[in-house]
């Protein structure tokens, strides 16, 4: 193996997005992952600009992203009596350089594996590969213990480990061998798509409810020409009691529409009709709304953590997946700085943890989706006027702070300079 040889534990999101930025500057890699065969599952997610930027930057542009989903053009929220608390534009509308996109995850992901293997190779993932846990070397490298699908054991050494694998990391489990379990806030979710037609501007993200109920729901589709119909991804949400904790077997499930739509039997209104749109799912994912508490480095030595794995967080920003493409990124500019080394990921990590960390907490706090709570809290969401509920003024400056938190202000989005500059190769 090459000395410089980098070990991505896991074929997320985040993991392939590193591989393609060790890639584009230069390094050697390969992508350890559990399973046996990649399947493009999972229902929608939203990337925002600033990883739609980064993947411009790796080649991958409107064309392909186009192809998986639709460039959102609204974020909104809307109360219990069908009346607006906020609405604003979104991507290349908002003023910014790039568009955010609303995408099918699981063809993300199959975007993302395409290119690795186009670019890299077939052998630079190792599918049915779980990466156990790891050693560090006497000489500042890392030996990773893999077990295969089949129950095979092996190694591998490489200079750096990146541990992409997700909430259930065993690369952090190592690293943090005290860590608290996993969190859950109360909140359970319901996932699924429906084709349906697009209401609003035909690509609005919508929010609608309360903090113990709600939906959100936007299309990840262009509308069918024959149609007019798109394909609309949904969350249904309710908050319930949860000091027992989570008590159900596993954190993902396939249920019954009937199972869970009695919560909005009476959510319907001119402009959108809750109960139909979910009679008209084939399928439906139950989980719970969890995360992690933020823990105080993503490094140990040549050991880092990068998206889920590092800073699992509520999906109330529609970040998480975003914030994984930005760590591959910073990642790699941090490696065309310092080279393949221990100081590279101590780069990553001086950057990126600490107010990362702080997202995780403000989405834990429901995020943008706070405004929510805030109309319950002092009207019971029910209003003829937002403005004698909340200011305009104070519900502004409440989404800028999320967004200059969570790196998309657009201002400065707008005026920072690549993450990793053209052509920038990692020296040796």
């Amino acid at each position: 193996m090459r000395d410089n040889l980098v070990i991505i534990a896991g074929g997320g999101i985040g993991g392939l997005a590193t591989a393609l930025t060790l890639q584009q500057i230069g390094v050697p890699c390969v992508v350890c992952e559990a399973v046996r065969e990649m399947r493009p599952l999972g229902v929608g997610i939203n990337l925002q600009p600033n990883a739609v930027r980064e993947l411009y930057d790796l080649g991958i542009g409107p064309a392909d992203l186009d192809r998986i989903g639709v460039p959102a053009k609204e974020w909104a929220l809307v109360g219990l009596n069908g009346n607006d608390i906020y609405a604003e534009p979104r991507g290349l509308l908002a003023g910014y350089n790039w568009p955010q996109y609303s995408v099918h995850r699981g063809q993300l992901h199959m975007l993302l594996y395409d290119t690795v293997v186009a670019r890299i190779g077939a052998q630079a993932v190792r599918l049915g590969q779980r990466v156990a846990g790891y050693r560090k070397n006497a000489n500042g490298g890392v030996t990773v213990s893999l077990e295969g699908a089949d129950g095979a054991r092996s190694e591998l050494t490489g200079a750096l480990l990146i541990g992409a694998d997700g909430i259930h990391s065993a690369v952090r489990a190592q690293m943090h061998p005290t860590q608290p379990p996993i969190h859950w806030g109360g909140a359970l979710m319901w996932r699924g798509t429906s084709w349906a037609k697009p209401i609003r501007t035909g690509a609005s993200f919508v929010g609608l409810g309360t903090h113990r109920e709600r939906m959100v729901f936007y299309p990840i589709s262009q509308p069918d020409p024959a149609t007019g119909l798109s394909m609309i991804n949904w969350i249904a949400e309710v908050t319930m009691d949860n000091a027992e904790g989570w008590k159900q077997s596993g954190w993902f499930r396939q249920v019954a529409i009937a199972d869970f739509a009695h919560h909005f039997d009476n959510w319907v209104w001119d402009w959108l009709d809750v109960p139909a749109l979910l009679r008209e799912a084939d399928v439906a994912f139950e989980n719970p709304m969890i995360d992690r508490d933020p823990v105080p480095t993503w490094r140990d030595g040549p050991v880092a953590l990068l998206g889920d794995a590092a800073h699992a967080m509520y999906p109330t920003g529609s970040n998480g997946a975003s914030q994984a493409v930005v760590d591959a990124r910073v990642l790699g500019a941090a490696m065309v700085e310092h080279g393949v080394t221990p100081e590279a990921l101590a780069a990553y990590d001086e950057k990126l943890c600490g107010p990362i960390s702080q997202v995780i907490l403000r989405n834990r706090g429901a995020g943008p989706f706070g405004l929510l709570n805030m109309v319950d809290e002092r009207c019971g969401g029910t209003f003829d006027n937002i403005d004698d509920v909340i200011p305009a003024e104070e519900r502004s400056a409440f989404m800028a702070g999320y967004k200059a938190a969570a790196g998309f202000a657009v201002e400065s989005l707008n005026k920072a300079a690549p993450t990793i500059a053209p052509g920038a190769r990692v020296a040796g």
